[in-house]
């Protein structure tokens, strides 16, 4: 990550055409940072986003400072970062990073990332458990996560 306050939230992976439209990969399941109008930042300065479609999994849009193939070929592989949101239904994972897991039974590490999985999402601790997000119960609070597990997960 750039800045300490942004979030990574894409990757701009290849021009598209000669009109300065790019290919993005987003790294968020949040469209809503690829609205028109939407401001992301790079290691080069802000860009807007003008207009976006789907693309194979992907996106093509255009930012209004990329107005041809030269400066989308100039911007192949720069990442995008943007404010955090604020949701207070969302877990974040700049928000559990570096939390401690707990529960009845005590500490059972601290998180170390956020591994994406197919049924849910799941915990990495520094103790090598692996802890569904699911599991996790409210927010964090204090350093702390709390979470309820089924019987016999930190067994080991």
């Amino acid at each position: 990550m750039g800045s300490a306050d942004l979030l990574e939230v894409g990757r701009i992976d290849k021009p598209h055409g000669l009109r300065g439209e790019v290919v993005v990969t987003l790294i968020t399941n949040r469209l809503e940072r690829l609205a028109p109008g939407s401001r992301l930042q790079t290691e080069r300065g802000p860009l807007t986003v003008g207009a976006c479609r789907p693309h194979q999994h992907r996106w093509i849009v255009q930012f209004d400072e990329l107005g041809d193939r030269d400066a989308a070929e100039a911007a192949h592989g720069l990442t995008l970062e943007a404010e955090p949101l604020d949701d207070a239904d969302e877990l974040w994972v700049h928000e559990l990073i570096g939390c401690e897991v707990v529960d009845g039974a005590g500490s059972h590490g601290v998180i170390e990332a956020v591994e994406v999985n197919p049924a849910s999402d799941l915990l990495v601790l520094d103790t090598g458990h692996l802890v569904p997000v699911c599991f996790v119960v409210g927010r964090p609070e204090a350093g702390q996560v709390q979470v309820d597990v089924p019987d016999g997960l930190f067994d080991s």
